[in-house]
């Protein structure tokens, strides 16, 4: 029995997963019965790091997506449109689907896997988040016997990047984005990555997942790393930590009774974060990826590796053809979805808003250099039940005082709260930087 695919792409992702259904010499057996029936490509002309027949080739992607001869579509075009058309489409005709698009499965994933259901086809995605890192499959196979408690992730290679960039050589985040956008390792617009948004979208399919409901995008509070600065970096190594944009999908702890389980409130958030330099994550450098995952009674485990790229991407799109692949093969045309492959959730996840966390919080203030400063900051969170760990001046930027504050665990609503206050002090210029401790 022969599988005929339909490749949506071929770009960076699409190029490495052709390459390697060419060749699955010493590979998975049953990549050798997987055809590249048909391909879709923007342009016919562009040169291609990989030979096709160009009999094959086509830049008529509707005419892919209902051919009767294809079992398999597999999009990498990226972005939003016209992939999601063409995923719904597929489905429509009955194609099973392989994906590595994040962006539409965080936005558009209620719909497509309804579609799906209805159609009693597979969506797979393990290349949407973190590139070859098994962490999709996992989340629904293997660890699916656990209570999953919480998932913190390192999954954006570009500001992990720098990141530690910013920490190795005492840089600002400008310049080593310049430098990271000439070695390719940042995009010319990189706002989907510097923003957050990028992360966002991989970790509301990741709590989606974990946490077995559907996660609404808008509801993921998303912060970049645009306001850290090398001074942020250097007082937080003196205090022991490292900043990483950590992504964070958590169940908010409640007894455990039917009814908390129906009611029970997620935290969903991408943000810089102070890391213990103890922490697993902290090691965590360069352009790679990991996601720590915590649960009952596994405690905890940690995916680690290549986050994104031709060959590790690749690898979680043929894994995924693979699966798809073998269940076809066994169940036979008749086939029934198989639960640990098909994603069948309807309800949504109830995220609690981020003025409800509970966490420590470091704060930079700068303040004109008078006595009772520090008193007043201290009078002002102590108003407002901020409890402080540590208040220190720093030093001095010009003719201004650098006070560092990092607070013990506190309700995010009552330290924003107190920060207002402060800001109408007189004797308080501006507040460079917040960040949330983990």
């Amino acid at each position: 029995m022969a599988f005929k695919i339909g490749l949506l792409g071929l770009g960076t992702v699409g190029t490495g997963t052709a390459q390697i259904l060419l060749s699955p010499t010493g590979r998975y057996p049953l990549l050798h019965e997987i055809e590249i029936y048909r391909v879709g490509v923007r342009s016919l002309d562009k040169p291609r790091a990989v030979q096709l027949p160009p009999e094959i080739m086509t830049t008529d992607l509707e005419a892919i997506v209902t051919d009767p001869e294809i079992d398999i579509v597999v999009e990498v075009l990226g972005g939003l449109e016209p992939a999601r058309s063409l995923i719904l489409k597929a489905i429509a005709h009955g194609k099973h689907i392989v994906t590595a698009n994040k962006a539409v499965i965080s936005r558009y994933g209620p719909e497509i896997f309804t579609a799906a259901e209805e159609a009693g086809v597979y969506v797979l995605l393990e290349a949407a988040v973190a590139g070859g890192i098994p962490v999709i499959q996992p989340l629904k196979q293997s660890l699916g016997v656990n209570r999953i408690r919480s998932i913190t992730g390192i999954v954006n290679g570009t500001t992990n990047y720098i990141l530690t960039r910013m920490q190795n050589e005492g840089g600002e985040f400008g310049d080593i984005l310049v430098d990271a956008q000439k070695l390719g390792y940042a995009e010319a617009d990189p706002t989907a990555d510097v923003d957050g948004l990028d992360a966002a979208d991989k970790i509301a399919i990741l709590a989606s997942i974990a946490f077995a409901g559907r996660i609404k995008l808008p509801e993921v509070h998303c912060e970049g790393i645009r306001q850290v600065s090398a001074a942020d970096i250097t007082y937080a190594q003196k205090l022991g930590f490292v900043i990483k944009l950590l992504a964070v999908a958590k169940r908010e702890e409640t007894a455990l009774t039917a009814e908390s389980l129906e009611s029970e409130m997620l935290q969903v958030r991408v943000h810089p974060t102070l890391v213990p330099q103890t922490h697993p994550l902290a090691s965590i450098n360069g352009v790679y990826n990991a996601i720590l995952v915590e649960g009952d009674p596994l405690g905890q485990v940690m995916f680690f590796g290549p986050g994104a790229g031709s060959g590790p991407t690749a690898s979680a799109v043929v894994s995924d053809i693979a699966n798809i692949a073998a269940v076809l093969k066994t169940a036979g045309e008749s086939h029934r979805l198989h639960s640990l492959l098909s994603c069948v959730h309807q309800h949504y996840c109830a995220i609690a808003p981020i003025s409800e966390l509970v966490t420590r919080f470091y704060a930079r203030f700068l303040t004109k250099d008078r006595p009772g400063v520090i008193g007043q900051l201290g009078t002002c969170f102590g108003q407002h039940e901020v409890s402080l760990e540590s208040i220190v001046q720093t030093g001095f930027r010009g003719e201004l005082a650098e006070i560092v504050v990092v607070t013990h665990d506190v309700r995010e609503g009552n330290f924003r709260q107190a920060l207002e206050e402060i800001r109408a002090l007189e004797g308080v210029d501006s507040i460079p930087s917040i960040l949330r401790v983990l």
